[in-house]
């Protein structure tokens, strides 16, 4: 049995697989589409759906990780897909490179990243799977395609956010940049300010977001920004980094989420005083280690992109909602920015888009409120994260992804008989 990071999947494969190469992975697949079993291969389990959810075969790629090659000239660096982001951001330092942008998040794979669409914020930058130059696939009978803009551009456009149903990833080729470092600055302000000035703040910093307390009007403010290469770095005093980060994000959050949860109607209190206790900090360091953040306390996730310009009705609507069903969340709601993009299924599909993050305390009941949130998104015409909650099916999503049926298309070409599908993709893709 096996149980995804928030304990929303519960798989029970009927055997598992666990490939120290590509050759092995091959065989792997080979096997079980002979035995008429399926085949998903599962990275760090961060997704909140089900999307690596199998009953057939789960191959846990853990032993295939580790940079193959690395060329400084071209920055072009090509990794096996089981790399865990941390590890990965770690070795480019040592090579004198950087990812250019990242989430918030840095647990999970190289290949689940780009396969659901994980990006970080920033106005001129898209997300980790924009980053992808090449891609090789083990397809249903065993063979390895590899794909780029180049070579196979209808399934590199397909594939960088494929969702796991055309094949395995095997190897990722990443174009880098020199290594740099981020000067962040982080803030409480008022809701109605950000709001009033967003396009300022999102055009003016490199990477911008913010976090709103709901049932009241602070926020907390992000704002991080490239810095001069050779300026020395100032990070985080290691005690302050520990209250900050564990003790007051981490372990004070879930005892107060567990005291709320009990009597939710001390939320809006609760986030009045969190809000108001947020004390402003500014350091640098480098890039990978201010992108990410320790998240230890679970809890449910459901995020959609937006336009950008629809982000106060969107936060309108939002408040409206709590306000009208006397619902109280404890949990801020996120917001950050992407560029749009060529990738099939990215949610920053020809559009600059905004995420919007919403979260429930893993104790409490989810359903309704992110039921209400899906319903405002819609009306702006929005976008779920491949790798959390949503409602959406495939009629849905097709009128919101204009390549839609190109990618059905390709997968018909490189999966026809559904090696690689699962519940979760029949709901999100049709049959």
């Amino acid at each position: 049995m096996w149980t995804n990071w928030s304990g929303t999947v519960t798989a029970r494969p009927a055997t598992v697989a666990a490939p120290s190469t590509i050759a092995e992975l091959q065989a792997a697949v080979v096997a079980a589409a002979s035995e008429g079993l399926r085949v998903k291969a599962v990275g760090a389990g961060h997704s909140f759906t089900p999307i690596a959810d199998t009953d057939g075969v789960q191959l846990q790629l853990d032993a295939l990780d580790g940079i193959l090659r690395a060329d400084r000239e071209t920055r072009l660096v090509t990794v096996l897909a089981g790399t865990r982001l941390h590890d990965l951001n770690e070795a480019l330092w040592h090579l004198g490179l950087s990812m250019s942008n990242l989430g918030d998040v840095d647990v999970q794979t190289i290949a689940g990243a780009i396969s659901t669409g994980t990006h970080g914020t920033g106005a001129k930058l898209g997300g980790i799977a924009t980053q992808v130059r090449a891609m090789q696939l083990v397809l249903a009978d065993g063979s390895l395609l590899e794909c780029s803009a180049e070579h196979r551009p209808d399934v590199f456009a397909a594939a960088r956010v494929g969702l796991g149903a055309l094949g395995v990833i095997a190897t990722v080729t990443l174009e880098c940049e020199p290594a740099f470092a981020l000067a962040a600055s982080e803030a409480p302000g008022s809701l109605d300010q950000i709001l009033a000035d967003l396009d300022e703040y999102v055009t003016g910093n490199d990477h911008f977001e913010f976090y709103w307390f709901p049932h009241t009007r602070r926020v907390l403010t992000k704002r991080n920004n490239r810095v001069l290469p050779g300026t020395t770095l100032r990070p985080i005093r290691r005690l302050r980094k520990y209250v900050d980060d564990e003790l007051l994000s981490n372990t004070a959050f879930d005892a107060l989420n567990r005291v709320t949860t009990k009597r939710p109607s001390l939320i809006p209190r609760a986030n009045a005083i969190a809000a108001r206790a947020l004390s402003a900090r500014d350091y640098i360091d480098r890039s990978y280690r201010v992108f990410a953040s320790p998240r230890r306390v679970v809890f449910r996730e459901m995020e959609y992109a937006v336009p950008r310009a629809a982000v106060p009705v969107v936060l309108r609507q939002i408040e409206g909602y709590l306000a009208r069903n006397g619902e109280h969340v404890g949990f801020p709601i996120e917001v950050r920015f992407a560029a749009a993009d060529d990738i099939w299924l990215s949610t920053a599909y020809e559009r600059s888009s905004a995420y919007v993050a919403v979260h429930q305390y893993v104790l409490r009941d989810h359903s309704s409120y992110f039921r209400a949130v899906e319903q405002i998104a819609l009306g702006v015409g929005g976008r779920p994260h491949w790798g959390k909650l949503h409602y959406r099916d495939a009629s849905s999503l097709r009128t919101v992804y204009p390549r839609f049926d190109e990618f059905l298309a390709v997968r018909e070409e490189l999966d026809p008989s559904r090696v690689f599908g699962n519940s979760y993709l029949q709901q999100v893709l049709g049959s």
